[in-house]
């Protein structure tokens, strides 16, 4: 299977904990494309993803997964750089938010890909949604929990997907020209969440999938993958609340979440993240510079 995640150093946590959610829910084999950079916009520094990080997972957490595991890190700043979308600069936009729009310029990204957000965890095997057949079809992904209601092309019904899962068609979109479109989009007008609203705009064959394989609300009993949105409390009052998976305590106090349903996914996490700790500081401690 092959797996598209994009950000910068920040995204780490919840790489991990996704990457692990993966091999712990399926035995097929990952080749995993991350794409990074390395920039200063807006006078904030995206520092790109430690080259270290991903070596530990090549070598020492594929090993413990039968070798299933392979992740490649693609640094993406000349990319970004040449096509910065401008007319976004000011706005909640993260140019990691953008990363993926330039999948149909890097060649090892192959003709099928999996694009998933960092703050995901997967629960069960989703074969059947990776595999479908899809034949003229761009993009398939989950209705916005939120934004369906809000934006759309067909006014008769909800279109508007939510991106942080996306099934892509790689070959389709080089042939449609989708995400150059996209990126031109990008840097010639202002929107709210530009390159999820590019992608929604401008599709023109994009299927939608069933709650389950992107579940932003609450968990269910069927979640594949389970999306920790922002999402808004009525009660007492009108607010957002925000818990990203690697912020494990607030999964249960806060989103009131089983402790049982991630404990051994969490458990897993806090390992590797230790390990990594200590092989990081046993390099440091022979003199060599593990990056």
């Amino acid at each position: 299977m092959n797996i598209l995640f994009c950000g910068d150093r920040n995204v780490q946590n919840g790489l991990l904990i996704a990457v692990l959610s993966l091999l712990e829910n399926t035995q097929e084999h990952f080749d995993i494309y991350v794409l990074t950079l390395n920039m200063t916009m807006n006078e904030k520094i995206y520092s790109p993803i430690e080259a270290s990080f991903i070596d530990y997972l090549n070598n020492e957490v594929s090993a413990q997964y039968d070798d299933r595991l392979y992740i490649k890190l693609i640094d993406t700043t000349s990319l970004f750089k040449g096509e910065k979308p401008d007319a976004n600069l000011s706005t909640r936009f993260t140019p990691c938010c953008m990363l993926r729009l330039f999948a149909d310029k890097i060649d090892e990204i192959p003709d099928r890909i999996l694009y998933l957000d960092t703050d995901i965890i997967c629960r069960k095997d989703f074969g059947d949604f990776y595999y479908q057949n899809m034949e003229g079809v761009e993009l398939a992904g989950v209705l916005d929990y939120y934004g369906s209601w809000f934006f759309r092309k067909n006014i008769l019904k909800r279109d508007y997907l939510n991106s942080g899962v996306l099934l892509m068609n790689m070959a389709e979109l080089r042939k449609t020209g989708l995400l150059s479109k996209c990126r031109h989009m990008c840097t010639t007008k202002k929107m709210f969440m530009p390159d999820q609203s590019a992608l929604n705009r401008l599709s023109v064959s994009k299927r939608i999938c069933e709650r389950k394989y992107n579940d932003q609300r609450r968990l269910h009993i069927d979640t594949v993958f389970q999306h920790f949105t922002t999402h808004f409390k009525f009660f007492p009052y009108v607010r957002t609340e925000t818990v990203k998976p690697w912020q494990t305590e607030e999964v249960t106090t806060v989103l009131h979440i089983p402790k049982t349903e991630y404990k051994a996914l969490f458990d897993r996490y806090y390992d590797v993240k230790k390990s990594i700790r200590l092989s990081d500081a046993d390099k440091q401690g022979k003199g060599e510079l593990y990056v």
